[in-house]
């Protein structure tokens, strides 16, 4: 039985089938206009995971708002800030959840001009994988470098180089490998262990879903089966990196530090370094919740000692 026909049917069996997924975090970046904001819309709208309202929206602001001359504009699923409306570009790190019948997910849309930058390393601070988006137009940008270097200093192994708007380059498959090449060549300063080069058209769906008839020439995987399918377990065997995001102090005899483990796993008596001090400390206790366990892992919401 499929997830959607589950869902009308059965909703403990369809909540007890989400609960044993896997979750991906991930993010989109990369520079201003090269369609972050579209690919995760289309994402959405091709999982049917938008309701018909939502729809009706859509299609009301797409005519508004929109830049497809009236036509969904997907950018607009994501982009509900409205300065991000009305300049056409994303501000701040929009999340968003979708399922798969594989996995679940969630993904950071982090914003590519130059100013906000630090939005985008927040979205990366919590990602196991990145799709760093290159218009085929413009190739490989400053920006692209830029976010390319964060997304591999706060220890994302994993990346995605999809190749957009290839519609716009009439599916030339020397474009594509050109980019490939010079991505390629940046990745030997960076050291990410995994890349996987997909042409794509985030408007027109072409390799997003599901293998397009426009591009014979790639036989790699569409984006979501790359997605379904990659396996970013060596995350969890990482050093440990753990942002803290909040100080617990309900006595003075109790002081924790909250966050979510972002890489790797925390145990009781291990050493830790303090960034950026470089401080060193030991762990004395690790709590998940309201209970204390020995250690915890890459993906859970803490309180160390």
């Amino acid at each position: 039985m499929s997830e959607q026909d589950l869902l009308k049917s059965d909703i403990t069996a369809y909540l007890a089938r989400q609960a044993e997924k896997d979750t991906l975090r991930f993010i989109t970046c990369g520079s201003v206009d090269d369609g972050k904001s579209t690919l995760i819309g289309r994402l959405l709208y091709e999982s049917k995971l938008i309701f018909d309202d939502q729809l009706a929206v859509l299609d009301a602001d797409s005519r508004k708002f929109g830049t497809q001359d009236g036509k969904f504009d997907f950018a607009l699923l994501v982009d509900g800030l409205a300065a991000e409306r009305e300049q056409g570009i994303t501000i701040d790190v929009a999340y968003r959840y979708f399922t798969t019948d594989r996995r679940k997910f969630i993904v950071a849309d982090t914003p590519g001009h130059e100013q906000y930058t630090r939005n985008m390393a927040t979205g990366a601070s919590t990602a196991a994988l990145a799709i760093i988006m290159i218009d085929a137009r413009k190739g490989v940008l400053a920006q692209t470098r830029r976010h390319a270097f964060i997304a591999s200093l706060l220890g994302i192994s994993h990346v995605v180089l999809a190749v957009n708007k290839m519609d716009l380059v009439d599916y030339a498959q020397d474009v594509f490998d050109a980019i490939t090449s010079d991505f390629t060549a940046l990745n030997e300063e960076l050291g990410f262990a995994g890349i996987q080069p997909i042409p794509i058209s985030a408007l027109r769906g072409d390799n997003v879903l599901a293998a397009s008839a426009n591009t014979p020439w790639y036989d790699g995987p569409s984006l979501l089966t790359h997605l379904e399918e990659v396996d970013v377990s060596a995350a969890t065997e990482a050093p440990l990196r753990l942002p803290v995001q909040y100080v617990i102090r309900p006595n003075q005899d109790f002081r924790g530090y909250a966050g979510r483990i972002a890489g790797g796993g925390v145990a009781a008596g291990e050493a830790v370094k303090i960034l950026p001090s470089g401080q060193l400390a030991q762990v004395s206790s690790v709590h998940v919740g309201a209970q204390e366990q020995t250690s915890a892992q890459t993906g859970q919401s803490v309180t160390v000692t």
